[in-house]
C-alpha cells in the first residue's frame, strides 16, 4: 500500500507560544532617537515620535504600547541611553512583541551592543522592525543582515568621529577656545563665543587666589568656602582641596587658553585620556579677559612648586609657615605655645631642632610680633629707592628668563638622542635579521642604553634648570607687582605682600634677623 502522509500545520507561535490563529493583537512600540540637542535635531526628534504613534495606531492589528524615546544621545554605546533600556526592559517583561525603529543606526551604532541586544530580545519572542532597511530581526535572514548593517553603521560612526576630531583641531589651530561653563567658575558663554567674565563667581575666583596667596592651603581654602556655603563650580555644597587646586592652575583664569588637554581613545566607548604629548596641544595667549592678573597666576604656580618641594614643612596655618630659618642648625622656625592654661598664653617661634642631640641650637624664639615689626622696618628700608628697586628687578628678570644658553644645549642632546634611538632600532632589526653573535649584539646593545641613559640625565638636567629659572622670575614678577601696588613706606603688616616679597628670614644667633627678598636683596634687622 502506497504511504500517507497528513501534514499538521503548526498550532502556536515559535517565540510567544501564542496561538498561531489567535485573534490579539500584537503590543506594539516605538523607538525614536536624535543625537544632539541641536534645533535641527528637536524638529526630526517630534517628528519621528509623531510618525510612529500614527503609524501603529493606523495599524488594526497592532496594539499601541509606546514610543520610547532618547533626546539628545549618541547610539556609540547603550550606558546612558535610558529610554531604550527602559524599553528593553519591558519587552522582556511580555509588555512589547515588536519594536518598530526608523534604521540599524537609529537603534545602535555599536555591531556588539546591537546584536546583544537583537539576539536577547529574540529570545524571548520580541521582534524588531527597522523600517528604512525593511528587517524582521525574526525573519531567517535577519541576522545576517543586521549583523552588515551593524557593521556599516559602526564605520559610519568612526568617520563621524574622526571628522568631529579634525574639526575641533582645526580649530583650535585658528585659535577657537571652548570651554565647560556648567563646570567653570567665574566665565560664561558670551559674544562670538567668547568665555564672559561672571561678576559674583568672579569675586570668589579672585578671593581664592588671595587666599592661596595670603599663605592659606587648598585644603584650608576648601573648608573656608564649604563653611560658608560658597558653591562649587559645579554648584554643590562641598568643596574639596583637587577642585581649589584645580582653579589655581587653570590658565584661562589668566587669559589664556591650552586647548586638547584630554583626548579621546576609543570612539565606541568615548573614553577620554589626559594628553600626555600623545596628541598635539594648541596654547593661545590672550584669548579673552583674565579674572586673575597674569604675573598673580605666574606667583601662584611657583609658589605651588615651591610648597610642593617643602612638603610637610609647610602647614598653611601661618604665613611665617616654613620661611623662618635656624642660622645655627638649618632647621624650620615652628610655633610653639607657652603657658596655654593660663592668662599670660602666648605663641611664640623656635627652632624645630633647638632640643635635638648631639647639637643644641643657641638661636632665641621670637615672637610673631617681633617679626612683623622688623619686617616693616626691612621692607621700608628697601623700597626707600623704589624705581630704581623695580628697574634693577626687570633687569634681573630679563637676565634670568634668557635661557638662549640652555635651548641651544638641549637642541644639541635631543638630536644626540634621536641619533642614539634610531641606531639602537636599527641593532634590534638587525639581530632579528640576521644571525649575529649574542655577546657582541648584547655588548652593542648594552653601550647604547647606557649611552641613552647618560643623555636623558644631562637633558634632565638642563629642564630642571629651566624650570627653576622660570620659578625664580615668576617670583620676582611677584615681587615687583606688590612692591608696585603698595607706596613707598608701609606701616601695617600685610600678609599677602610677606608672601610675595620674603623668600626666607634667617635667625641668627644673636636675634638679629636677616631678610631675604625674592630679588635677592638681603637686609639684617
Amino acid at each position: 500500500m502506497a504511504r500517507k502522509v497528513t501534514v499538521i500545520p503548526p498550532s502556536i507561535q515559535p517565540w510567544t507560544g501564542a496561538a498561531l490563529h489567535a485573534a490579539a493583537r500584537k503590543k506594539v512600540a516605538a523607538y525614536a532617537r536624535v543625537s544632539t540637542d541641536s534645533k535641527e535635531q528637536k524638529t526630526s526628534y517630534a517628528a519621528q515620535v509623531e510618525h510612529y504613534t500614527k503609524y501603529i495606531q493606523s495599524k488594526p492589528e497592532w496594539e499601541f504600547v509606546k514610543v520610547y524615546t532618547d533626546e539628545g544621545i549618541t547610539a556609540v554605546n547603550t550606558k546612558r541611553r535610558d529610554g531604550f533600556k527602559d524599553m528593553v526592559k519591558d519587552a522582556l517583561d511580555g509588555k512589547i512583541d515588536l519594536i518598530v525603529t526608523k534604521s540599524v543606526s537609529r537603534f545602535a551604532r555599536n555591531t556588539v551592543d546591537s546584536l546583544v541586544t537583537v539576539r536577547k530580545l529574540k529570545a524571548h519572542g520580541v521582534e524588531i522592525y527597522f523600517e528604512k532597511e525593511n528587517i524582521y530581526t525574526l525573519d531567517s535572514k535577519g541576522e545576517l543582515l543586521i549583523t552588515i548593517m551593524s557593521s556599516i553603521a559602526q564605520e559610519e560612526s568612526r568617520s563621524i568621529s574622526e571628522n568631529v576630531t579634525w574639526g575641533q583641531r582645526k580649530r583650535f589651530a585658528d585659535g577657537k577656545i571652548s570651554l565647560a561653563y556648567k563646570n567653570f567658575l567665574g566665565f560664561e558663554k558670551g559674544k562670538d563665543n567668547l568665555p564672559k567674565i561672571v561678576d559674583e563667581q568672579a569675586k570668589v575666583a579672585r578671593r581664592l587666589y588671595s587666599l592661596f596667596m595670603r599663605g592659606k592651603t587648598p585644603y584650608l581654602i576648601a573648608q573656608i568656602f564649604t563653611s560658608e556655603g560658597i558653591p562649587t563650580p559645579a554648584g554643590k555644597t562641598v568643596w574639596h582641596p583637587s577642585t581649589v587646586l584645580s582653579i589655581l592652575t587653570n590658565e584661562k583664569y589668566k587669559g589664556d587658553a591650552r586647548l586638547q588637554k584630554t583626548f579621546t581613545v576609543d570612539f565606541l566607548t568615548k573614553k577620554k585620556k589626559l594628553n600626555e604629548g600623545e596628541v598635539p596641544q594648541y596654547y593661545i595667549e590672550n584669548s579673552h579677559e583674565p579674572i586673575i592678573n597674569p604675573i598673580e597666576f605666574d606667583w601662584v604656580q611657583a609658589e605651588i612648586a615651591r610648597r610642593k618641594k617643602l612638603g610637610k614643612n609647610y602647614s598653611g596655618k601661618s604665613v611665617l609657615s616654613a620661611k623662618l630659618i635656624c642660622a645655627d642648625c638649618g632647621s624650620f622656625f615652628g610655633p610653639k605655645v607657652w603657658q596655654s592654661n593660663t592668662k599670660y598664653r602666648k605663641t611664640i617661634w623656635q627652632c624645630n631642632g633647638k632640643f635635638k642631640e648631639p647639637h643644641k641650637c643657641s638661636t632665641p624664639h621670637v615672637t610673631e610680633d617681633e617679626i612683623k615689626q622688623k619686617f616693616l622696618w626691612a621692607y621700608n628700608m628697601l623700597v626707600f629707592e623704589k624705581d630704581t628697586l623695580l628697574e634693577n628687578c626687570r633687569v634681573m628678570q630679563d637676565a634670568i628668563c634668557d635661557c638662549t644658553d640652555l635651548n641651544t644645549k638641549l637642541d644639541r642632546l635631543y638630536r644626540e638622542l634621536e641619533v642614539l634611538t634610531e641606531l639602537v632600532r636599527k641593532c634590534v632589526n638587525e639581530n632579528a635579521q640576521v644571525a649575529l653573535n649574542q655577546t657582541e649584539y648584547l655588548k652593542r646593545y648594552n653601550g647604547y642604553v647606557e649611552d641613552y641613559e647618560q643623555l636623558k640625565s644631562k637633558i634632565e638636567v638642563l629642564e630642571k634648570e629651566k624650570t627653576e629659572r622660570k620659578e625664580k622670575a615668576d617670583f620676582i614678577g611677584g615681587f615687583m607687582f606688590e612692591v608696585s601696588e603698595f607706596g613707598n613706606a608701609i606701616e601695617v603688616f600685610d600678609e599677602q605682600l610677606w608672601m610675595m616679597a620674603v623668600h626666607q628670614v634667617i635667625v641668627h644667633p644673636d636675634g638679629k634677623l636677616t631678610f631675604q627678598f625674592w630679588n635677592g636683596e638681603k637686609l639684617e634687622i
